[in-house]
Order: C-alpha cells, then sequence, then structure tokens
C-alpha cells in the first residue's frame, strides 16, 4: 500500500494540517474505512474523482480538488453515502466533519502539499 505522510498548506498565515497521502489505488480503496477518526489531520486521495463512505464509523468533510489543488467543491459526508463525481477533479481531500470549516477551507483556496508527496502534486 503506497501513502506518504506530509503537511497540507492552507495559507501563508494559517497552520499546517498534518496530512497523509495515498496515492496507489489499495490506498486509496481502504481510505479511512476501519478508523475511528483521524483528528486534526487530513487523507489526500490522489488521482481521484469522487469518494463513498460505505462502512465509515464517521462523518467525513470532502474537499474537491482540481489539479492546481484548488478546491472546486466542499461537502460533508455521513456514513453509507455515495458521493457526487466531479469532473474536474483530480484529487479529494477527507478530514473529520467540521475540520474543514474550523481549517478556514472554502471554494476557490488554493492549498500546496509539503514532503511526502507525489511529484505533482500542486500548482505548475
Amino acid at each position: 500500500m503506497t501513502t506518504s505522510n506530509g503537511l497540507l498548506r492552507l495559507g501563508p498565515d494559517l497552520p499546517a494540517v498534518p496530512l497523509e497521502i495515498a496515492a496507489s489505488y489499495r490506498a486509496r480503496t481502504r481510505g479511512l474505512l476501519g478508523r475511528d477518526g483521524i483528528p486534526g489531520a487530513a487523507l489526500l486521495l490522489t488521482p481521484a474523482g469522487s469518494v463513498h463512505t460505505f462502512r465509515m464509523r464517521f462523518a467525513i468533510d470532502v474537499a474537491y480538488l482540481d489539479r492546481r489543488l484548488r478546491v472546486i467543491a466542499l461537502t460533508t459526508m455521513a456514513p453509507n453515502r455515495l458521493g457526487l463525481p466531479r469532473l474536474r477533479s483530480r484529487h479529494v481531500l477527507e478530514a473529520e466533519a467540521g475540520a474543514m470549516a474550523a481549517w478556514g477551507l472554502r471554494v476557490g483556496s488554493l492549498l500546496s502539499v509539503e514532503g511526502g508527496g507525489p511529484p505533482r502534486l500542486g500548482p505548475r
């Protein structure tokens, strides 16, 4: 299973968020399944255009990101739901429900990843 760790930068004046990056098919399929939460951290699925919460134990915030890591859609999903695919989405960011609002994340936010990420993440 290919996962790595890094830091998610939400903006120049905001603290970084610990990040787990799921870049392989197996890691993306596993996602947050079997966990009781991911407090204070996030999971980046790459590449990904949609997600589901079947068999998950907790609600999650979902941010759909374009190829430059700009947020194109945000939603909160309860367990056992199927998310709508977003055509321009290349990556999906997941966190515990309420975390993204607390971080100040909104549609249009430009994110960056430091350390541990696949080489093609972020603006070019």
